[in-house]
């Protein structure tokens, strides 16, 4: 499949740069795939398009305030995203600003708000860059003093502390329990706990996976065919409990509505003739048109980058020419796109 069928011309002042005032006042595009009916509506009249006994899966992964500043002995500055913590306690990073910085040279990380808190000596530049931190705390533990929310590129920000509260407050799902990811999983953003408890007293189950988000999700596809493109590799735990909620609502008529393209990669990697297995592991599983959906009845995204694998997977799900169609409707009537913008409903 040619790359270019990917693409779709969206005006700069569509990209969302703040979240809404309210996160479930944000407008909602509900696509039936069945008619090609396009409704809009908003965010928090969802209930109206869900039925008693479906059930919402949700990502519980929780974002780590995963970007940092640093500066070398020479003054230079330079930014960093935290990827992952081996086992011997050394980060692999994504840095910008490394110039002339050699293996070995040693860095100072500094705190939100520029002064010190402690050295990493980089062992490696190439690729990932690999840092020895000097200081025998967890990442975890390290970034809450020195991170910031990891916002994507196409989001605006600097330094301000300020901002940077809102975002990590925003940039996070009010659900999100399990640390590790380094973006969030945005179509979850829309909820908030009176939307979930109306949900709920409505009928409608709630299942919780897990994947942590990598920095592979914002990648462009830059190779001509989707065939080309290696896409990235995520770590994702379903456990019993959740496996089996979801196994009850399809043997009982419910639909499996996954929230998020996140959502869609755990249930269709674990799925196995539309049965839910507990499992644990990493998935590298590319859904693009032509793909076979084993247990996903619908789901809730947000508007996603042209030429990106999660527009393939939103083109598969509902047809490439219909997902076309809706994000020339979302355009045309001014939706908000990407990580901060509004969502669509796929039934």
């Amino acid at each position: 499949m040619k790359t270019s069928e990917l693409d779709y011309h969206l005006p700069q002042e569509l990209v969302a740069q703040q979240p809404a005032k309210i996160r479930s006042r944000s407008r909602l595009l509900v696509l039936d795939r069945q008619t090609g009916q396009l409704i809009d509506t908003r965010f928090d009249k969802i209930g109206d398009y869900l039925r008693k006994g479906d059930c919402l899966v949700l990502n519980d992964t929780k974002v780590l305030p995963a970007r940092f500043f640093g500066r070398r002995q020479t003054g230079g500055k330079l930014e960093g995203l935290f990827l992952n913590q081996r086992d011997n306690g050394i980060w692999e990073v994504m840095l910008k600003g490394l110039g002339k910085l050699k293996n070995g040279e040693r860095i100072e990380l500094t705190s939100a708000n520029g002064v010190k808190f402690c050295f990493a000596q980089l062992l490696e530049k190439e690729g990932k860059c690999l840092l020895r931190i000097e200081i025998d705390e967890p990442a975890e533990k390290i970034l809450q003093s020195i991170g910031f929310p990891p916002l994507p590129p196409y989001i605006k920000r600097g330094t301000d502390l300020r901002q940077a509260g809102k975002d990590k407050l925003r940039y996070q799902t009010i659900y999100a329990r399990t640390p590790g990811a380094v973006a969030a999983p945005t179509a979850g953003l829309h909820f908030t706990k009176e939307l979930i408890d109306n949900l709920k007293n409505k009928g409608i189950k709630f299942a919780y996976v897990t994947l942590s988000v990598g920095e592979g999700t914002f990648k462009p596809v830059t190779t001509e065919t989707l065939e080309e493109h290696k896409i990235h590799r995520e770590f994702f735990n379903i456990d019993e409990k959740n496996s089996e909620l979801i196994n009850n609502v399809r043997k009982n008529g419910g639909r499996i509505i996954a929230v998020g393209t996140t959502s869609v990669r755990v249930l269709e990697t674990a799925a196995v003739k539309g049965q839910l297995s507990s499992m644990t592991g990493t998935t590298e599983l590319f859904i693009k048109p032509g793909y076979k959906f084993k247990i996903v009845d619908a789901m809730i995204t947000n508007f996603h980058l042209p030429k990106s694998t999660l527009i393939a997977l939103v083109g598969a799900f509902a047809g490439l020419v219909l997902i076309m169609k809706a994000y020339k409707h979302a355009v045309e009537q001014g939706y908000r796109f990407y990580s901060y913008g509004d969502a669509m409903l796929i039934l």
